[in-house]
């Protein structure tokens, strides 16, 4: 059975992914884009969709909401038992089953799912092969002309993060950035959570590659955040309805320029069986 590293488990475990998306700007942005992308592809409901790496069910208990019929998958035992909370609370709409597994051995029927959205197991795999298993479950499971979404963080997102920060003091920090950038495997040699866990780092074309290796035809890369994460002034822009519409439609319109597609911390990868 696949496990993930004691690093990466111990990480989940002593931080709250569950309030990642709500306490910030820089969260919500990602939450309320990746919900826009995945809503652009998904089937109508009611759909099977299976939310790999779903954590504590910010998406899961979303799209159940909508109607879809959401399962949900997670290594962590505390974002299980966050998911299987957040599901009670919304009782009307329950996720349909939450369980603890992993992307790269997937307990479901081959053919069974509409959709499969791969939100975190991805970065989490540092090696290629094991980033095409997660992939080819995700192909395995899903019906022909079934939509999967994969997402990544940029190779360049901790670079970005080390200006956005003014880390140029820490050599701590210059230490992992140049890692980063020359292998894409980010790892955090300290106790501070802040520099996250062990982690791969996909070039935007990088990712796309390992969708079509894994047998998905590719239908674009997309920018989560694209920019607008980098700079203070989005903070209060994001209070204001208006200047929060301007925001998003603004990312929307450079997602996917290629030119800084790797300038988003997030990406998406979609491809269709």
């Amino acid at each position: 059975m696949y496990q993930l590293s004691d690093e990466i488990l111990s990480f989940y475990r002593q931080t709250q992914e569950s309030n990642r998306l709500l306490n910030d700007v820089r969260g919500q942005i990602e939450f309320a884009r990746t919900q826009e992308i995945i809503m652009r592809y998904l089937p109508t409901p009611p759909a099977v969709v299976l939310d790999i790496g779903g954590g504590s069910g910010p998406y899961a208990c979303w799209l159940a909401k909508a109607g879809y019929e959401v399962h949900l998958v997670d290594p962590v035992d505390l974002h299980v038992e966050q998911a299987k909370e957040a599901s009670t609370l919304q009782s009307e709409h329950p996720i349909a089953s939450i369980s603890l597994g992993d992307a790269r051995e997937l307990r479901f029927s081959s053919a069974s799912a509409d959709a499969v959205l791969l939100l975190g197991p991805l970065y989490h795999l540092i090696a290629k092969n094991e980033r095409l298993l997660a992939l080819r479950e995700a192909y395995r499971v899903l019906r022909n002309g079934g939509i999967m979404v994969a997402a990544g963080i940029s190779r360049f997102a901790s670079l970005l993060d080390f200006f956005c920060k003014d880390r140029l003091g820490s050599s701590v920090s210059r230490d992992i950035v140049q890692n980063d950038l020359e292998t894409g495997y980010h790892r955090n040699p300290t106790e501070n959570l802040e520099f996250f866990t062990d982690a791969y780092l996909h070039r935007p074309e990088e990712l796309s590659s390992e969708v079509v290796e894994a047998g998905f035809e590719h239908q674009a890369t997309l920018a989560v955040q694209g920019p607008a994460w980098l700079f203070r002034s989005v903070e209060s822009y994001w209070e204001n309805p208006n200047q929060r519409a301007a925001v998003l439609d603004f990312i929307r319109k450079v997602e996917a320029e290629p030119s800084i597609l790797g300038m988003s911390s997030h990406i998406l990868a979609i491809g269709t069986k």
